[in-house]
């Protein structure tokens, strides 16, 4: 019976009050990019137009496959991403495949990080998704200029 009362005092008593939990406020940017992806899917890796990017943070978990077509002038005509993690990696590949289109290489290979960061106005804890898209746009394009280099050798 004692404990039937204790319970019951339990039960009657106010809650106290549980402290918070810091929660990330995303900028409106990387929620309309997340929400709103630009550019998903795939291209032909098989096509020598195309290059080829995949990488990946073990610390995070995140993974990020982009892949951009290139024309016979040397620009891009057309850019792809899959990516499995945070909404500011999404983000974070919708913006570069946005950028990189109507650029040509060489100018694509010039993005940096900090420029999709400062776009997307990620937070400290999520400038890793920002280098991440930058490593996967450097090496769509060294996967291409691979490509081509085994395209002239072989003519």
């Amino acid at each position: 019976m004692a404990s039937l009362t204790r319970v019951s005092r339990l039960l009657q008593a106010p809650l106290r009050r549980v402290q918070s939990i810091p929660v990330a406020l995303y900028h409106e940017n990387v929620v309309e990019h997340y929400e709103n992806p630009r550019n998903v899917g795939s291209l032909d890796k098989k096509d020598s137009t195309v290059g080829t990017g995949l990488v990946g943070a073990p610390a995070c978990g995140d993974v990020m496959k982009l892949q951009i077509k290139v024309d016979e002038n040397g620009k891009i005509i057309d850019a792809k991403f899959k990516t499995f993690g945070c909404g500011s990696a999404i983000a974070s590949s919708s913006l570069a495949t946005e950028w990189v289109k109507g650029k040509t290489i060489d100018e694509a290979g010039k993005l940096k990080n900090t420029d999709i960061a400062k776009e997307l106005r990620l937070p400290p804890v999520k400038l890793h998704c920002s280098m991440l898209a930058e490593d996967a746009i450097k090496a769509a394009l060294a996967d291409y200029k691979v490509k081509q280099q085994k395209k002239q050798e072989a003519n």
